[in-house]
């Protein structure tokens, strides 16, 4: 192997594990070769013998010395049924303690995994850093003699759940051709002392053995932080031999691929022997043990509560982070799984594609297929052979909003309940063009009695103080409209004060976007950055300007505009829930301008009257609405 495969963007086919391999299988032909020759040499021995004691008229003797002895046990009379019981006592007992320590871990076969990188779409990045890593591993020994280097030992897969850290570390073991052995941290746990270490300690001997035989073997520790969180000096743990004996002999372990197997020790121990008899001018001189090539992969989702021993050099000393995916790697990862469900032809729409790319942030892989998965379901209950558009919306409003479970609601609860909604709905329209109404309904979900579900046009990772500000805007819409149709509030309001207390909070206390600059999350602690800002006398009363500011704001704007409330009110009272564009629809008919209209904020809808105060009262209902919290 030459060193143009370490440098190659894609994985080495012709590598030294492949050599390893090779060599070693040709090694085991040797072998068999010699045994089969002996046993040859012996039954042909045995044959020839035969034939001279039937030429001499013994062809019943038993006097060669090839024949096999036979075997047999002295009577053990009135003993037996002792010896029997102490051998089932063992069998019983024993059995299993000899067991708890062997290995935990799963043997994969790179033909048994059926996935390659073809199968990992949306996460380029990291399948191309993951490829560079898997090139040192399979051309190991071209770093080591031809430059110098050293291989790394251990990598680090860390990011949300759902986001493929095992699919990937599987894929890459499947295009190495080497085992994959994998195993859970939960798996290495025992009640017995000592048992937790001893599985450690038979995983890692498993791995040697592996990459030995097979040329290299890649190993996988799933959620790694339950075996390696940082210790404290503290050596609890309910009898076991606590978080730090087994971080310490994880530790170890990570270091032990240097150490020489069972035949290299035979082999030094017969040395040691024979050199013994020797002067010190002629001993024999073993040469070191080659290292095994062996891949750790730890995954985890807490990265930062693992002991910072196992991120050194030398050990897990390469982070990944698989992140959600992007907007162009959900649009792939939904063709990738698309094109192995059964759908519809709407579904082979690109915009249809792109749309349902755009709507789906912060979904990971797992909730992607999930979401297709659903929408199946869906597509059976229609009686469809296939999913369609209409399936997965269905199925997304079913996964992020709840199953529809109809109330019993009074008349004049309903009523509220439509007017809440559409007072939200409304200021959301007016304030925020940057904000697509994607449900507004008055069916009852979880334990909202109705919502109003909007999310960014543009995928966005950062939010400006107009923005925020927008948001508490939104939130106060449904007081408001209770307070200009009905005369008073009711605790369905609960929900919206909490939001909006909380980003007001963050403006002030984490942003910069208040009266001062001074940040509380540089005050040390797990309090909560919103309980550091409203337990300040300042910060509080900023937070109580900024709520006090917006309501006011909407006041005036659903006074100038109780006509598009009460247009939304009424088609929501008609149809219960209002999908995507059909909120835009209503609004506009009632007299609203297009989004993005600088003035339409400020023109009232024509033939709006103001409804009187008190009108309408209220009984008290419990009312939460699904707004998504801003992201800094």
């Amino acid at each position: 192997m030459d060193l143009a495969g370490l440098a190659q963007s894609g994985v080495s086919r012709n590598s030294d594990v492949t050599e390893v391999r090779e060599r070693n299988r040709q090694r085991r032909l040797r072998r068999l070769a010699v045994l089969l020759a002996l046993v040859a040499v012996l039954a042909v021995t045995r044959a020839t013998l035969a034939v001279v004691d039937v030429a001499e008229g013994r062809a019943g003797a038993a006097h060669s010395v090839l024949a096999l002895p036979r075997l047999s046990l002295p009577g053990l009379g009135p003993y037996a049924p002792a010896l029997l019981l102490t051998l089932l006592l063992v069998a019983v007992i024993g059995g299993p303690m000899l067991a708890m320590g062997r290995s935990p871990h799963v043997l994969y076969r790179p033909e048994e995994m059926g996935i390659g990188l073809a199968d990992v779409v949306g996460a380029d990045t990291v399948v191309e850093e993951a490829v560079k890593t898997l090139n040192l591993f399979l051309n190991h020994r071209v770093l080591r003699e031809e430059m110098g280097g050293n291989p790394r030992r251990g990598v680090l897969f860390e990011g949300p759940p759902g986001t493929g850290k095992t699919y990937i570390a599987k894929a890459l073991a499947a295009e190495a051709g080497v085992p994959f052995l994998f195993v859970s941290s939960s798996a290495f746990q025992s009640m017995y002392y000592g048992q937790t270490n001893r599985k450690i300690r038979s995983y890692f001997k498993s791995l040697r053995k592996a990459a030995r035989r097979e040329g290299g073997a890649i190993g996988f520790i799933e959620e790694i932080d339950a075996i390696g969180s940082a210790r404290t000096g503290m050596s609890g743990g309910g009898g076991r031999e606590g978080v730090a004996g087994v971080v310490n002999e994880l530790l170890i372990q990570l270091q032990s691929f240097d150490h020489p197997s069972g035949w290299q020790r035979a082999r030094g121990v017969l040395l040691d022997v024979v050199n013994r008899w020797l002067p010190a001018g002629r001993r024999l001189v073993e040469r070191p043990p080659e290292p095994a090539n062996v891949l750790v992969i730890g995954a985890t989702n807490r990265a930062a509560d693992l002991d910072p021993a196992l991120l050194r050099p030398g050990r897990f000393d390469r982070t990944i982070s698989v992140d959600l995916p992007s907007r162009s790697g959900r649009r792939q990862i939904l063709d990738y799984y698309l094109a192995r469900k059964a759908h519809e032809a709407d579904l082979d729409d690109p915009l249809r594609r792109d749309a349902l790319a755009a709507t789906t942030f912060g979904y990971s892989p797992v909730m992607l297929e999930r979401l297709l998965d659903e929408a199946l379901v869906w597509a059976l209950r229609r009686g469809g052979r296939g999913l369609g558009w209409e399936d997965v919306q269905r199925a997304k409003m079913t996964s992020e909003l709840g199953l529809a479970q109809p109330a019993a609601l009074t008349e004049r609860e309903r009523r509220c309940v439509a007017t809440h909604e559409a007072g939200h709905a409304t200021v959301a329209w007016l304030v925020a063009p940057e904000r697509k109404l994607e449900v507004l309904s008055i069916v009852k979900r979880r334990s909202s009695l109705g919502l109003l579900a909007h999310t960014e046009r543009d995928e966005r990772w950062t939010v400006t103080q107009s923005e925020v500000e927008n948001l508490i805007r939104i939130a106060f819409g449904g007081m408001v409209a209770e307070e200009l149709f009905f005369g008073e509030t009711s605790s369905g309001v609960a929900g919206d004060l909490k939001a909006a207390t909380e980003a007001a909070a963050r403006m002030v206390g984490s942003w910069g976007m208040g009266d001062t600059l001074v940040s509380l999350d540089a005050v040390p602690g797990p309090v909560h950055p919103v309980a550091r800002a409203l337990g300040d006398d300042g910060t509080a009363r900023q937070v109580e300007t900024i709520l006090g500011r917006a309501r006011d704001d909407v006041r005036g704007l659903l006074h100038a505009n109780a006509g598009l409330v009460a247009a939304l009110r009424d088609a929501l009272l008609e149809r219960d829930e209002l999908i995507g564009p059909e909120i835009g629809e209503v609004l506009v008919a009632a007299g609203a301008l297009a989004p993005g209209s600088p003035a339409r904020a400020h023109s009232p809808a024509p033939g709006s009257p103001v409804p009187a105060p008190g009108a309408d009262p209220l009984g008290v209902i419990d009312l939460r609405d699904a707004q998504p919290e801003p992201r800094a």
